[in-house]
């Protein structure tokens, strides 16, 4: 059996897999969620990102997904929608669990998910 180096883990990157293609990235499915929060207030980029204390350039990469911003940015643009971070984080949660009861039910298979009226 091979050593493992020194400063390294016996964890092979085989043992974490990665998000398959269907599966979005947590800053995609945030920024997903951001902007419909942000339009279903009706709001424009400059309004939220004006109270956020960012630009509204940030705001726009984060909602792209192009930006993987800090627990404190989260947190401002959170505010900024009149949101808790629990809040924001159990919307993007559902938003993901959303997708995937969707493509179990798209692809066939079974999952152990009860559905509430």
């Amino acid at each position: 059996m091979a050593e493992t180096p020194p400063g390294a883990t016996d964890e092979s990157p085989a043992k974490h897999p990665t998000a398959g293609p269907d599966e979005p990235l947590w800053r995609d499915a945030l920024g997903d969620c951001l902007r419909d929060l942000r339009r279903g207030r009706g709001e424009k980029l400059t309004d939220t990102a004006g109270r956020a204390g960012i630009s509204p350039q940030y705001l726009s990469e984060m909602e792209r997904g192009v930006k993987d911003p800090s627990s404190e940015m989260i947190a401002a643009v959170a505010g900024a929608l009149d949101l808790t971070l629990t809040d924001l984080t159990v919307a993007v949660a559902e938003r993901l669990r959303s997708r995937e009861v969707t493509a179990l039910v798209r692809s066939g298979r079974r999952g152990a998910y009860a559905l509430a009226a």
